[in-house]
């Protein structure tokens, strides 16, 4: 019993890394190609760079799935543990990055993308911790037409100049803006982050819309495969291992879906582009604690199936929501010792959520 214990623990391990490779396959296609095939319709590039920047399609398919699973704990405490680990593990990660001795400079556009944030944060924590039917129902409600309001107000700022379009790991990269082509002003900076661009240039000029929106369709199905495969696989860990969900999806599913987040900090932070690394994690954080938190409102109406986050879990999230903002906007001077601090909170976090916040 044991040994066949053990192999479907091994066997869910396996598909569960399997459908991260999967996941971020799938969203990496959906998002380069989406925004070509739009770019090719002439949609509006405001239009293209708010759909990709900052949208955590890998986070919504993992809660979607978790849904249909019916493991809503999972969906919340991935969202949650998420939103955590985009700021104390991958923010941090990019201002430990930055250049040795140079100070970094955010701009206005980043100052106001975590003011929204933090505006967001302090209104859904409460919402979370209070999860009565009436309660969540409304809330979701609101927060999903919030993601609406938000999407409109920011392509109207950035249309009239206030903003600059948001520049995360889904959207476009600085080493793209000299170029005549039009798709070039849609490649993803998972991509041009990598390499220079060019390659990727010329196969767009060799392939028409038809190849594209096929790789739009293909990308779209891989991350429902894999969101389905990642909830299950999730699933039958916590269950095998007699695991709370709340515990395996705050820090290990968490971990697991952002380590794109946690690689573009690093190439941004490095290579100077404080804008793509605020965005980063502002735009994705925002897309988590709207569009994503709302859906398991509206889908659950309180009635989670495993328990749900802890105040120390919501504390830890505002707290850190707190510094980000702080950061961005006062603490330019001392980024690097900023994102050491966050980034030991974040270890302290995860071990606090061991050995006494969920202790087994």
């Amino acid at each position: 019993m044991v040994v066949a214990h053990a192999g479907v623990v091994a066997f869910n391990i396996g598909a569960f890394v399997s459908s991260l490779f999967l996941l971020e396959f799938g969203a990496d296609k959906f998002i380069a190609h989406t925004s070509i095939v739009a770019a090719r319709i002439k949609i509006s590039e405001v239009i293209i760079g708010l759909v990709t920047a900052g949208a955590e399609w890998e986070e919504l398919a993992v809660v979607v799935g978790s849904l249909a699973q019916g493991r809503s704990s999972l969906a919340l405490g991935n969202v949650i543990g998420a939103a955590i680990s985009n700021i104390l593990g991958a923010f941090s990660l990019g201002l430990l990055f930055y250049g040795q001795g140079e100070v970094v400079g955010f701009d206005r556009s980043s100052r106001i993308y975590s003011l929204l944030l933090l505006v967001l944060t302090t209104a859904v924590t409460p919402l979370v911790y209070w999860s009565a039917a009436i309660t969540w129902l409304a809330g979701g409600i609101v927060l999903i037409a919030a993601f609406v309001v938000y999407f409109l107000l920011i392509a109207v700022a950035i249309g009239k100049g206030v903003l600059t379009a948001p520049a995360d790991s889904d959207s476009d990269s600085d080493d793209d803006d000299d170029d005549d082509d039009d798709d070039a002003n849609s490649v993803s900076s998972r991509t041009t982050l990598l390499n220079d661009g060019t390659t990727a240039r010329q196969s767009r000029r060799r392939h028409g819309l038809g190849y594209h929106a096929l790789y739009l369709v293909s990308g779209f199905l891989a991350i429902c495969l894999a969101g389905y495969i990642l909830s299950q696989a999730a699933t039958n860990i916590t269950d095998e291992l007699g695991m709370s969900d709340i515990l395996f999806s705050v820090v290990i599913l968490a971990i697991a879906t952002t380590l794109p987040e946690k690689f573009i900090a690093v190439m941004s932070g490095s290579r100077g582009h404080p804008g793509i690394l605020v965005a980063n994690c502002a735009g994705s954080n925002i897309f988590l604690l709207s569009l994503c938190c709302g859906i398991i409102m509206v889908g659950t109406r309180g009635a989670l199936d495993k328990g749900t986050v802890t105040i120390a879990e919501l504390s830890v999230l505002w707290l850190s929501t707190v510094a980000f903002t702080a950061t961005v906007w006062f603490g330019g001077s001392y980024a690097r010792w900023i994102g050491v601090a966050m980034l030991a909170s974040y270890v302290a976090f995860i071990i606090l959520e061991f050995t006494v916040i969920h202790a087994i």
